[in-house]
């Protein structure tokens, strides 16, 4: 295994290599002071969903027959007059939009639909997804901030979701404090975490390190596990991370040891910076620094942060191929049809 150098500021990373034994990555603890850079967002596509709805607007937009401007100025003479909104009217609308001029008539119109439909059944379609993507798309992550923490709308926000791409927003945008506070809306609430929300809290306070947001933080955590919540690798990775940038070694090994599977690069980057802690002012420094030498003499490392590895875009699920696919319905082994290959085996 590979450990961690020693006494300077940059963090490393392993190339691919064959060994499976070998330690893929290796940082610097005493560089968790530095400058944290990277403003990456946390969601996958398959969570924010933006080009499928930027399809849909566009093919709303092919079908709708009349200006745009007109249908707005319409919509907001109903407005005025206080009339009643339909859902179908809301939904055009909020397809339609394509400026923050627009997105006021917008949050104006779910005020209205949702005084008029705050008791609306369970099942109802939600609007917050799709007014959270609209921000998404034109920027306007304080909008989606100051809407969904508004008292007036409370309920209309009920879904994880909104508050996961609003977030996601946020930390985008290095507005973690922000991001704090609609994640304490959140709770407050009574909307439920989902995985995706624990990736979310648990990233905003790392970036924070405060021994607020680290409180916070290990708080979920705890909180989560007791309630028996699925919690991903990721937000354990930014649990042990946040516990060593704030010098709480055994809170980290306590983290670290509870994820199942630690074989990726920052698993394995946060393992060789526990280990070396664990070695200082100990004979095994001495290895730490030869194995180190040797790594860099033979091409194995490179330079690259930890913040770079934990704020990384994540690339969603991948569908497989379409010729994939056809050719997985044949049993590789009796070269029979799949389904019957199970059935008869």
């Amino acid at each position: 295994m590979a450990l961690g150098r020693i006494g300077v500021c940059v963090r490393v990373l392993l190339h691919d290599i064959p060994s499976k034994g070998l330690c893929r990555g290796l940082i610097q603890s005493d560089c968790m002071t530095c400058r944290v850079g990277a403003k990456r967002h946390l969601l996958s596509e398959d969570v924010v969903k933006l080009q499928e709805f930027q399809q849909r607007k566009l093919t709303v937009a092919l079908q709708v027959s009349g200006s745009k401007s007109h249908y707005f100025e319409v919509f907001n003479h109903k407005l005025m007059k206080k009339q009643l909104i339909l859902k179908d009217e809301l939904k055009l609308l909020l397809h339609l939009c394509q400026s923050a001029e627009d997105m006021v008539t917008a949050r104006g119109a779910i005020y209205r639909y949702h005084e008029e439909n705050s008791n609306v059944a369970f099942g109802e379609f939600k609007f917050g997804p799709l007014f959270m993507r609209l921000c998404y798309e034109l920027g306007l992550e304080e909008m989606a901030a100051a809407t969904l923490r508004d008292k007036d709308l409370r309920g209309f926000f009920s879904d994880s979701t909104s508050f996961n791409i609003a977030i996601d927003m946020l930390f985008m945008k290095g507005l973690y404090e922000s991001a704090l506070d609609v994640l304490r809306d959140m709770k407050n609430q009574g909307v439920p975490f989902n995985k995706d929300t624990f990736t979310l809290a648990t990233g905003t306070c790392y970036k924070l390190n405060t021994p607020e947001s680290y409180r916070i933080c290990t708080a979920l955590m705890e909180e989560g596990q007791t309630k028996g919540h699925m919690i991903p690798r990721h937000a354990y990775c930014f649990t042990v991370a946040l516990a060593l940038r704030q010098n709480d070694v055994e809170k980290a090994q306590s983290m670290f040891g509870q994820i199942m599977s630690t074989d990726s690069r920052i698993c394995q980057n946060l393992k060789v910076d526990l280990v070396r802690l664990r070695s200082e002012d100990s004979p095994l420094m001495a290895g730490v620094e030869e194995a180190v030498s040797r790594l860099q003499n033979t091409g194995q490392v490179t330079q690259r942060s930890l913040d770079e590895m934990l704020c990384h875009t994540p690339t969603g699920k991948r569908r497989m191929p379409i010729g994939m696919m056809e050719e997985r319905l044949i049993s590789r082994r009796t070269l029979r049809p799949l389904q019957s290959t199970l059935l008869s085996e």
